[in-house]
């Protein structure tokens, strides 16, 4: 590559990186005149990078938003990231792209990196293990996600056709069912591989979690609307999630703290408050508080289990059925402490 050439790029490269670039910075930068700094960016321009000219004291040259991506300069942990975190989008299914975008997105980078580095990298990739299974693509569609954005960004209305399943809103069953839906969009959220937006539902009038995935159209609304104050949207979400109307629903008194509990249990899994008391401990000596777990689930068996982790005293208020399972847990622990051999059927 000869040398104009190669540092016309490195411009490129310097633009990219963001901000006004004095051209007495590039001079320096680049080892060349003030004056051939801006035959470089005429050089640019006519390739149509848009670079734009800063005029005043601190003015120089930036690069402004145009009809078409320039091409990227990309230096060798940017190239890392980028690859990284296409691979790792595609894995845990958050990546909001459809069909095979992500792959011919980070085919497109490899096929113009440099030989070396294309070598390094694919060391990298090729020798990456996971520990955990490939998620189910859950990932929205852009037409839905960008006008989601943007109407939350802005405070807008946003008119949505919405297709429940068994939960309506994923496993939390809080859409409210499928139809046509105009949302006050409080926020965007992602979890455990897929995408929420959580708002206020017009046509039900109550606040509503929707499935990005599950929403097949999207339009912004005229006029804006003011979010309430109170939890965050993921709070909301985690908060729409635990509490479901699920088949069972489950109440147990821990001791603890509200904070302490809270830390070890699954925010979307269980809703965690201060009981509103405090029990005295053994002998009469200090009190010890406790608080309320309520758990919305579909089943039980797990539950005994999740409760004896929490490793505290914990006294089940309901259902009765929970009951039983937690005592059968117990006897097999203590079976298995004993070394006792199960029982055969």
């Amino acid at each position: 590559m000869s040398r104009p050439v190669s540092r016309v790029l490195t411009l490129l490269e310097l633009l990219q990186s963001g901000g006004v670039r004095t051209v007495a910075e590039l001079a320096d930068r680049l080892g060349i005149g003030e004056r051939t700094v801006r035959r470089y960016v005429d050089h640019l321009v006519d390739l149509d990078v848009p670079v734009e000219s800063v005029r005043g004291r601190y003015g120089g040259y930036r690069l402004a938003p145009g009809h078409r991506l320039p091409p990227l300069m990309l230096t060798d942990d940017e190239a890392l990231a980028v690859l990284l975190g296409l691979v790792a989008g595609r894995r845990t299914g958050i990546t909001a792209a459809a069909g095979t975008a992500g792959e011919t997105a980070a085919a497109k980078v490899r096929r113009v990196l440099p030989e070396r580095l294309r070598h390094r990298l694919d060391a990298v990739l090729d020798s990456l293990t996971f520990t955990t299974a490939p998620a189910g693509s859950a990932a929205p569609e852009a037409d839905v996600l960008l006008p989601v954005a943007d109407a939350v960004r802005h405070h807008r209305p946003l008119a949505i056709r919405y297709t429940g399943g068994r939960g309506g809103s994923g496993e939390s069953k809080d859409s409210g069912g499928s139809g046509e839906r105009t949302v006050y969009p409080y926020g965007l959220v992602a979890h455990a591989g897929r995408w929420y937006v959580t708002g206020r539902d017009l046509s039900a009038g109550a606040e509503r979690t929707f499935r990005l995935d599950r929403i097949d159209g999207a339009r912004v609304l005229p006029g804006t609307f003011e979010p309430p104050p109170g939890p965050g949207p993921a709070e909301r979400v985690l908060t729409a999630l635990a509490t479901a109307p699920y088949r069972h629903e489950v109440t147990v008194r821990v001791r603890g703290t509200a904070e302490e509990v809270r830390a070890r249990l699954p925010r979307s899994v269980a809703v965690v408050a201060a009981a509103g008391g405090e029990d005295e401990g053994e002998g009469g000596g200090e009190s010890e508080e406790w608080c309320r777990v309520e758990i919305r689930a579909e089943r039980l068996d797990w539950l005994p289990g999740l409760l004896a982790s929490l490793d505290r005293p914990f006294v089940v208020e309901r259902p009765d059925e929970l009951r039983g399972l937690v005592a059968d847990l117990a006897g097999r622990l203590m079976d298995a402490a004993r070394g006792a051999p199960p029982p055969r059927d």
